[in-house]
């Protein structure tokens, strides 16, 4: 299969009070399509900073990445967000969505926003109830964003984040700040969402969620320290092995 993203020697460093805090270091791995690949390591190892330098949300301080072929560091701003709206989505822990819109508005706001979809406001709108219904969760399109289960809305992102045809998935802890029934349900819908060929790269601290998932990157201080292919059927043998992996890399 095709790459959709390559990364090479990825590195990120903030200046915090005239002290040099490296972040990325050297980091390189590619990510092909179809592929459904977790990202783990300890608390302040740069996963989340990967996600976010490698989507374009953060810039880089050196390194190349390639999206799609594109140099993301070579676009300007404006054709860096319009890769964003229209070729990634995007799922966070903290389920950020406008209060004064209902669910379903909230859903179909990036393809209105978006000059690449072609569809018509109305086909937009359908696309939207469509995959809410996909996602068991039609019922609640026209509620406020408050009137919903964190669950719920957790589904409402994956809709949102799929509206404009995304390339690439990317999540950052999405089942963080749900209970363990909400969080199987969530990646139920992503597995689903993965096996119809959308590319997922995710940000996880739970096994269960990473043993889902076909590739495992493990990174340590900015580094990635281990990569680790999940692979049988079991469900059960594959998060045993993975956590047997995962104490052997210091987890």
């Amino acid at each position: 299969m095709a790459k959709i993203l390559e990364v090479t020697d990825l590195c990120k460093t903030y200046i915090t009070n005239k002290r040099q805090n490296n972040v990325l270091r050297n980091v390189s791995f590619s990510v092909e399509e179809g592929e459904m690949v977790a990202v783990m390591g300890p608390s302040g190892s740069g996963k989340s900073t990967l996600l976010y330098t490698v989507s374009g949300m953060d810039s880089m301080t050196a390194g190349t990445v390639l999206f799609g072929g594109k140099d993301i560091s070579a676009l300007k701003p404006a054709e860096l967000a319009a890769l964003r709206l229209d070729e990634m989505g995007f799922i966070f822990q903290q389920m950020y969505m406008l209060k004064n819109l209902s669910v379903l508005d909230n859903i179909i706001l990036p393809a209105r926003q978006s000059k690449a979809n072609t569809l018509s406001a109305k086909e937009k709108l359908e696309l939207g109830k469509e995959l809410m219904r996909r996602l068991g969760i039609i019922e609640i399109a026209d509620n406020d964003i408050n009137e919903v289960s964190g669950g719920q809305l957790q589904r409402a992102c994956i809709c949102r984040s799929m509206i404009n045809d995304p390339k690439v998935i990317f999540a950052d802890e999405p089942t963080g700040a749900l209970n363990r029934q909400s969080s199987n349900e969530v990646m139920v819908e992503l597995c689903k969402i993965n096996a119809e060929g959308t590319t997922i790269m995710l940000v996880t601290h739970d096994a269960r969620v990473a043993a889902k998932c076909s590739r495992v990157l493990y990174i340590v201080d900015g580094n990635i320290q281990g990569e680790y292919n999940n692979t049988g059927s079991d469900e059960k043998k594959r998060e045993r092995a993975l956590n047997n992996w995962l104490l052997e890399q210091g987890w």
